[in-house]
């Protein structure tokens, strides 16, 4: 399958969570669309929120997470198809969680550092990248791990732009 449809979307649970409740179905970039929907849910969620089930609530969603991006990453025959977006989107609420609270501007800068350690995937990101592949459940969380090391790189430039 080479675009997952509306129609797919819809067809399993699974489905409607990896592609991120449809925005990885964007015909552009859907990385950033996931990104940008994950921020956007993230900023709704966290008000209503402790940190502690904010915490909850991003373990809860690894762990489905990993099952939906297994099951569809199985139906679509592809190990880590592009529409499958529940990566960015827990790898981002995981950086604006540990990087709250800051303003717009900090927010924006976290988001251009994970759009960039994500889509260029320079050292430990590419190697995460090739570490876990399949149709399998080893390769369900490879589609994750990767962006959990590009958030994890987020996080170390954050914090020494932050000690400067």
């Amino acid at each position: 399958m080479r675009r997952p449809s509306a129609r797919f979307l819809l067809s399993h649970p699974a489905h409607f969570i990896a592609l991120g409740f449809g925005s990885g179905l964007s015909p552009v970039a859907p990385g950033t669309a996931g990104t940008l929907w994950a921020w956007l849910a993230f900023l709704v969620l966290q008000p209503q929120l402790t940190q502690a089930q904010m915490g909850w609530l991003l373990l809860g969603a690894l762990l489905v997470g990993w099952w939906a991006c297994t099951v569809c990453a199985r139906h679509m025959n592809v190990a880590d198809p592009g529409a499958i977006v529940w990566d960015e989107i827990i790898a981002f609420w995981l950086v604006l969680w540990l990087v709250m609270p800051t303003g717009f501007v900090g927010q924006l800068v976290a988001f251009g550092l994970f759009r960039y350690f994500d889509a260029a995937k320079p050292g430990p990101v590419a190697w995460a990248d090739k570490v876990f592949k399949g149709l399998n459940a080893r390769g369900g969380w490879g589609i994750i791990f990767d962006d959990l090391v590009a958030a994890f790189c987020t996080l170390l430039v954050i914090a020494f732009w932050r000690f400067l």
